[in-house]
């Protein structure tokens, strides 16, 4: 679980340097944007390449992680639902506006979705494993919360600086 403090620390090193960096006037619009884009590439676009890896490639290993047994195809469903998120979390990086809106609200059903089930787990079956509870449900509750929020202000600031 290490790895998801070093996914969140990339997301706000890439932000922060690209904003630093650039050239452009630092608005409260375009800091937001900055940090709204890095979290969808990295946020959402990393990890879940590295989630469809972890589920398609070390799919025993990974059910055991979550409590779950091995051998369940929902491996492989669950492995191609995260390539397609993270396919949409890295084409951020070069589409804007509704593209960004459309990512979020796919990437917080599933993960919001996912939340439902480990939480299910946890009260039906007492499913306390390191893959099911603590760190990795509370990933799948705050980061779409982050990103609606991101999101929101992204939009109400860049109504702001057109007017």
């Amino acid at each position: 679980m290490d790895m998801l403090y070093l996914w969140i620390i990339l997301a706000v090193i890439c932000a922060l340097a690209h904003l630093f960096l650039s050239k452009t006037p630092k608005t409260k619009n375009r800091v937001i944007e900055l940090f709204l884009m890095y979290t969808l590439v990295v946020m959402v676009g990393f990890t879940s390449i590295w989630a469809f890896l972890g589920h398609a490639f070390l799919a025993n290993q990974i059910a055991a992680y979550i409590g779950w047994p091995a051998g369940n195809p929902f491996q492989f469903e669950v492995a191609m639902a995260n390539l397609s998120y993270g396919i949409l979390g890295i084409l951020c990086i070069k589409f804007r506006d509704n593209f960004w809106t459309a990512t979020v609200v796919a990437f917080t059903t599933f993960y919001w979705g996912a939340a439902y089930g480990h939480v299910m787990d946890i009260m039906n079956h007492a499913n306390y494993a390191a893959g099911n509870a603590g760190a990795v449900l509370y990933f799948d509750m705050v980061l779409p919360v982050v990103l609606i929020v991101l999101l929101l202000a992204y939009r109400m600031t860049l109504k702001k600086s057109l007017n």
